[in-house]
């Protein structure tokens, strides 16, 4: 709950800033009348929109459990990130749109040097609170403040390459350059745009995060605890900022109930060490069978059939199977 209010503490530094930001913008259009940098500006106004959104989803995504909501509101962040995608490929086309109508209407352009200094501090600016927001979000697991994030610093670099074709122009006096600085930003913007829903879209169907996998996988083979005869069916559903986790752990068949579940808190233990708290695992036992003798690396069993013929080690292909592994 804890890195849930955070998040919606950024959420809502973000979204103020982008108010300032988008304010900035205009005033530089006002003094330039450069149609990139109303492209620019047109782009903070997703920002500022999809702000509001986002500090809504995560609002909604820091409510805890309820009997209607048993694993939270996180998926509610998924959907916000849905929206910003759809509005970040909207204001592409619509800078296209704004480029393609000026070739027949043309205002001449002014005051570049100011509109210059206007623009690059908002890119620092830009910069500097979307690496904050990145950062914030990959610790808690946010999607909504990754892709607020990422937004922000692909702002960043749209705006840096329109001061770059704002100093060209300044100094060539090729004024034409304008229009095609803001058809050559309106791609950029579609095409982070597309991987925002992408990445949403995802969520919300349970998409297998595999790269989270497979550094589950390796934290579990660097600690493996000997009584973890095997492990199998390992699954990772994202909820938000809450990870929800299930397996299936073999241990040795004649430990009783207390003592399985202790290699169970161990586990649990060892995962959210690495994750935070924002882990909900939940973990089948199961008792060793005579074939599990081939990959058991306990030392000290008394009952052992065979000998230990290979430790096998945990990979993203036979964790996530269902069935229990042995050497064949």
């Amino acid at each position: 709950m804890q890195s849930a209010k955070q998040n919606f503490r950024v959420q809502l530094f973000i979204t103020i800033l982008s108010v300032v930001l988008f304010a900035a913008k205009m005033v530089a259009y006002y003094f330039t009348h450069s149609l990139a940098i109303l492209t620019d500006a047109m782009e903070s106004i997703v920002n500022v929109i999809a702000g509001f959104i986002g500090l809504y989803a995560l609002f909604i995504a820091a409510k805890p459990k309820d009997i209607e909501h048993p694993y939270g509101h996180g998926k509610a962040e998924f959907v916000s990130a849905a929206v910003e995608g759809t509005l970040i490929v909207a204001a592409g086309v619509l800078i296209i749109y704004e480029t393609v109508t000026t070739f027949f209407h043309h205002e001449p352009i002014q005051q570049l040097d100011t509109g210059i200094w206007l623009v690059a501090i908002t890119a620092v600016i830009n910069y500097v609170a979307g690496y904050f927001c990145i950062s914030i979000g990959k610790k808690n697991r946010s999607l909504a403040l990754q892709a607020s994030g990422k937004h922000l610093q692909v702002d960043t670099y749209s705006t840096l390459a329109i001061i770059i074709g704002l100093v060209v122009m300044l100094f060539s006096k090729l004024y034409w350059l304008d229009k095609v600085i803001a058809l050559l930003v309106s791609i950029i913007i579609l095409y982070n745009g597309y991987k925002i829903i992408r990445a949403s879209l995802a969520g919300i169907m349970d998409e297998a995060d595999m790269d989270l996998l497979k550094r589950l996988i390796h934290l579990l083979n660097k600690n493996r605890r000997q009584n973890w005869v095997d492990l199998h069916n390992l699954r990772v559903i994202k909820y938000g900022s809450l990870l929800h986790v299930d397996c299936h752990l073999t241990v040795p068949w004649y430990l009783n109930i207390h003592e399985a579940h202790l290699e169970i808190d161990a586990l649990s233990e060892l995962i959210k060490n690495e994750f935070a708290d924002s882990i909900e695992l939940f973990v089948h036992t199961d008792g060793c069978l005579d074939f599990s003798c081939g990959i058991c690396i306990k030392q000290d069993c008394a009952v052992r059939k065979s000998p230990l013929q290979q430790q096998l080690e945990w990979t993203l292909e036979n964790v996530i199977s269902n069935q229990k592994h042995q050497i064949k």
